[in-house]
């Protein structure tokens, strides 16, 4: 089975469209998203009726901080983070707040852990961008691979019996072997607003037959996400990041 896995679509429309149309090329079997559907992009609401359509059709989703952030207000956002949650607030209906409301902080299945952040505190937020929080991660679980968002960097951390977990930038496009005599964490870069300076947007296939993870990256209508952003009166800074990818 081919899984696409999808952190961090933050309301970026196009971006979303343009990794669910390569995963559907790929022969993508299974959808999972990483948390953080909603924050600094312009379609949140369409985003949401995707997922939500997708989750009823058999898709896995789980909550992120920004999705958390629309329905109890957040004090340890930034004043941009903020002030683009408080603009989705006014957008979604009911039903929209409803399906974020019920998403749940982790799934697991079978080796597998589903969660927006850290494992080892999954309402806390954790940042995973060091074998240190990816240590902590890997002792709050018994699961053998561990996929999440939230940092907005593509990474992917092994754990060690002597030393901390390994810490590798994985290449583009290429397949990673997870050796089964391993456990792994696999942090999915964003979809939605990429800091690794490419605005590409990234996500990643999973094979679980063979145990291998490609991070894809998929270039996308960049220039119109942010004039979206632009023309609803969010944040400057939104915009130009998605361009230089920062």
């Amino acid at each position: 089975m081919l899984i696409a896995l999808l952190a961090d679509i933050h309301g970026n429309r196009e971006a979303l469209t343009a990794c669910l149309a390569d995963a559907e090329r790929a022969g993508a079997d299974r959808y999972v998203f990483l948390g953080d559907l909603v924050g600094y992009g312009a379609d949140p609401a369409w985003v949401i009726d995707l997922a939500a359509d997708m989750v009823e059709a058999g898709a896995v989703a789980v909550l992120g901080n920004h999705d958390a952030a629309v329905l109890n207000p957040s004090e340890t956002m930034n004043a941009v983070a903020s002030a683009a949650i408080a603009w989705t607030r006014t957008r979604l209906n009911e039903a929209q707040r409803s399906f974020l409301a019920r998403l749940p902080l982790t799934v697991d299945e079978e080796a597998r852990l589903f969660v927006h952040a850290s494992a080892s505190a999954p309402d806390t937020w954790i940042y995973v961008l060091s074998s240190r929080e990816a240590f902590q991660s890997f002792r709050a679980t018994h699961h053998r691979l561990t996929f999440c968002g939230h940092t907005h960097f593509p990474a992917l951390f092994n754990e060690s019996v002597r030393t901390l977990p390994q810490h590798h930038v994985p290449a583009d496009g290429k397949p990673i072997p997870l050796l089964g005599q391993r456990r792994w964490l696999a942090v999915l870069g964003a979809v939605g607003q990429p800091r690794d300076n490419n605005p590409a947007a990234c996500y990643g296939l999973f094979d679980d037959v063979g145990n291998r993870l490609t991070y894809v990256r998929v270039p996308y209508d960049v220039e119109l996400a942010a004039r979206k952003i632009r023309k609803a009166g969010l944040p400057e800074f939104l915009a130009s990041r998605l361009i230089m990818g920062i």
